[in-house]
């Protein structure tokens, strides 16, 4: 397989493991101990997987903002990243 069209560094692949990382120890969680829906701020029932989706989609939003209007230092975009993932998983 050709996989040159990605600049596979080993940031990119760090960044890739943590994401599947995450997936495989969200559902271990949920088959281990399933949780019930529950109604946060948004007013919408979540479970712990959507939480994380929400997490994962706001910070990519977060990031790409970031690089748009500050510049390519993420070091504050991923704190910033990691504050709001506790609030979704806090709050929503």
């Amino acid at each position: 397989m050709n996989l040159s069209w990605m600049a596979w560094t080993p940031t990119t692949a760090v960044f890739f493991v943590t994401i599947a990382l995450m997936l495989v120890g969200m559902t271990i969680w949920q088959i281990a101990a399933p949780s019930e829906e529950r109604v946060g701020v948004l007013r919408i029932p979540t479970t712990p997987g959507d939480r994380l989706f929400l997490t994962l989609l706001g910070a990519a939003y977060i990031h790409l903002a970031w690089l748009g209007l500050v510049g390519p230092e993420l070091w504050w975009a991923l704190g910033i990243s990691v504050l709001y993932g506790l609030a979704v998983f806090r709050w929503v």
